[in-house]
C-alpha cells in the first residue's frame, strides 16, 4: 500500500487520538454494510492513523448529519440507501463521474469546507472486470436493469468506447435512463435475448441474483451467446449467483460482484486517507469469509 497520510508505527495497534483521520458510511439501515470491515482492515494494513465507522442516519436527517460530520473534521463518507439522491443535491461540486452517472455515493470534505461528490460504482465495475484480465475498450454490452448502478456502469462503459444496450422489466425506467445518458439504446425486456448474440458483455444490475435461478427469470438463452461473451453480476450475496452458474455451465467467462465492491471502495479510501489500498486476494478473502457467515443471509 502506498502511504501518504498520517502513519502509526505498528499496524496492529491503531489507536484513536486527536490526529485520527475519520470517514464512514451513511445509510438507513447501515449495520449490514461490509465497508467498515474492509476500510478498517486497509487502515491497519497500511499503518494509517484512521477509522471508518457506520453512521445510521434516518431519512430527513441527512443534510444535518453531513454538515455535522464536516464540522467535526471527517474527511468524507460513503452514501448508501436511501440517501443517494440527497447526496447529489447537497454537494458544492460534482465530479465528472457523478455528473455522468447522475448519482453520488462518495463525499469528499475539502479543507475549505466544501463538499465534492463522486460516483465510484461505474469505474469500480470496470476496474474489477479489467482485474480479471478482460479489456474494456469496445464492443457491445447488454445491461439488465435501469437503476442507479446501471446508469453509473453504462456511463463508464460508454466512456471506454462500448455500445450500451439496456433492458429493464419496466420499460419506462429504461427509457428514462436512455433520456438522461446519451448513447444508451433501450431494448424491450422480452426481446433482450435477440440482441445477445452480438454482445461482448452481459451485465446484471437487477436483484434477480438474490431471488433465485437465472434461467427462469432472464429473457435470454445463453446457448445463443458468442463464446467470448463475458457475463457479469453486481450482486455479491450470494457471490456465485444463478446467472453466473448458468454462464459457467455454458463455458462463458464470469465476473462476480465482490470485486466491484472492493474497487469502488478503494477509490474513496485513497481520497480520504491519502493512500492506495491493497486491492488484492487478501481483502477479497476477508470479505468472502464474512459473506459466508450466517448473518450474510439477512444482509443482502
Amino acid at each position: 500500500m502506498e502511504k501518504t497520510g498520517d502513519m502509526m508505527p505498528d499496524a496492529g495497534n491503531i489507536r484513536i487520538d486527536g490526529h485520527t483521520l475519520l470517514a464512514g458510511v451513511i445509510g438507513w439501515p447501515v449495520a449490514h454494510s461490509r465497508s467498515p470491515l474492509m476500510h478498517n482492515w486497509w487502515l491497519r494494513q497500511g499503518g494509517i492513523n484512521g477509522a471508518y465507522v457506520p453512521l445510521p442516519v434516518a431519512p430527513g436527517q441527512f443534510e444535518t448529519a453531513v454538515r455535522g460530520l464536516l464540522a467535526a473534521g471527517f474527511r468524507g463518507v460513503n452514501v448508501t440507501i436511501p440517501h443517494k439522491e440527497s447526496a447529489y443535491r447537497i454537494v458544492d461540486r460534482l465530479h465528472r463521474s457523478a455528473r455522468r452517472s447522475g448519482s453520488v455515493n462518495t463525499l469528499v470534505f475539502d479543507s475549505d469546507g466544501t463538499i465534492e461528490g463522486y460516483s465510484t460504482d461505474g469505474d469500480g465495475f470496470v476496474a474489477n472486470v479489467e482485474a480479471h484480465g478482460i479489456a474494456v475498450n469496445g464492443g457491445r454490452a447488454l445491461l439488465l436493469g435501469a437503476g442507479g448502478a446501471a446508469r453509473a456502469i453504462a456511463a463508464s462503459l460508454l466512456d471506454r468506447g462500448m455500445e450500451v444496450l439496456v433492458a429493464n422489466r419496466t420499460r419506462a425506467r429504461a427509457d428514462a435512463l436512455a433520456a438522461s445518458l446519451e448513447g444508451v439504446v433501450v431494448v424491450d425486456w422480452a426481446q433482450a435475448g435477440s440482441v445477445l448474440p452480438g454482445c461482448a458483455m452481459l451485465v446484471n444490475t437487477t436483484s434477480i441474483g438474490m431471488e433465485g435461478g437465472a434461467q427462469a427469470q432472464f429473457p435470454l438463452d445463453l446457448a445463443q451467446a458468442d463464446p467470448a461473451l463475458v457475463v457479469c453480476d453486481i450482486v455479491y450475496v450470494p457471490r456465485r449467483t444463478g446467472l453466473l452458474e448458468w454462464a459457467a455451465g455454458h463455458g462463458l467467462r464470469t465476473v462476480d460482484g465482490l470485486g466491484m465492491l472492493i474497487h469502488q471502495a478503494g477509490l474513496g479510501f485513497e481520497k480520504w486517507f491519502g493512500a492506495k489500498p491493497d486491492i488484492g486476494p487478501a481483502v477479497e478473502a476477508l470479505l468472502d469469509a464474512d459473506l459466508r457467515h450466517p448473518r450474510a443471509r439477512d444482509a443482502g
